[in-house]
């Protein structure tokens, strides 16, 4: 995405983009999971702490983004500047989402469905949340959480498909759901598709990948390994908060967890006698 967006340069005015990076970084393609951080955030330093470790030429690319870079950098030098200008952006929009401030302006992209709809029949076509299943820059690709089913899933379009998952964090949609409980779905029955509560029919043409933080298990199923040993090693994503799981979900995993191992006891059975 870095590599693309740097080319998106040139199709924007050189006044434009150098005088309103965010709004420049904003309306570019691929970019609409991105919310505008508050430029009083940006300023204040102690909300940047530690990020001039991860990012290169750190303070050259804070003036990128808060529009004070000396016009006399030489063009071929901002291309690679304009690639750390992003990673900074992202690291900080990590940070600011998870304030006051920044869950109410994600909240309203939520409400317009902006991430898309979990591609699950049950689950009736709930909006996702974008989540990272690392906070380490350059690790995992943004992902798409439903609250009711509790799975992840790849966006549809490449563009958002190779966003850096660090620039929305671990925590951020199990945050947005404890601040704001009333959008929590149930697990079960009759939900309105939309936060507010609009009605709108389920788009069954829609394709999802679901995620999984372990390669391919389905292969080689019946020839080298069993039904039973491939349920055991499916990963399941885990909802935390700074790292640790919530109680609520914890407890509901354990007893998904037990009633799996029961299946799998059963498989393992039926395998036995055939």
């Amino acid at each position: 995405m870095l590599g693309r967006a740097v080319d998106d340069v040139s199709t924007g005015s050189d006044s434009e983009y150098s005088k309103c990076w965010i709004s420049w970084f904003l309306s570019s393609k691929g970019n609409e999971y991105f919310c505008e951080v508050e430029e009083d955030y940006i300023l204040d330093r102690f909300n940047l702490t530690g990020l001039n470790n991860e990012v290169s030429n750190y303070a050259q690319a804070l003036d990128l983004i808060t529009d004070n870079l000396d016009d006399d950098i030489q063009d071929e030098l901002r291309g690679a500047l304009d690639v750390q200008a992003r990673l900074l952006y992202g690291l900080i929009h990590a940070r600011w989402i998870v304030t006051a401030r920044g869950l109410a302006k994600m909240l309203e992209k939520f409400k317009r469905v902006d991430f898309g709809r979990c591609p699950r029949v049950l689950c009736q076509s709930l909006p996702l949340l974008p989540v990272g299943l690392s906070d380490t820059p350059y690790e995992k690709s943004v992902k798409l959480y439903c609250g009711r089913c509790e799975d992840v899933y790849s966006p549809k379009s490449s563009r958002h498909g190779s966003i850096d998952g660090a620039y929305f964090g671990t925590s951020f949609p199990h945050l947005l759901f404890l601040v704001y409980p009333s959008l929590l779905p149930p697990k079960a029955g009759p939900v309105d598709p939309t936060p507010n509560s609009r009605a709108l029919e389920i788009d069954f043409s829609r394709k999802s990948k679901r995620v999984k933080e372990e390669p391919e298990i389905s292969e080689g199923v019946g020839e080298t390994g069993s039904t039973a040993s491939a349920a055991f090693k499916a990963e399941r994503y885990r909802p935390r908060i700074y790292g640790f799981q919530l109680n609520e979900t914890a407890k509901m995993q354990r007893w998904q967890e037990a009633v799996r191992d029961r299946q799998i006891a059963r498989l393992e059975a039926l395998e036995e006698l055939s």
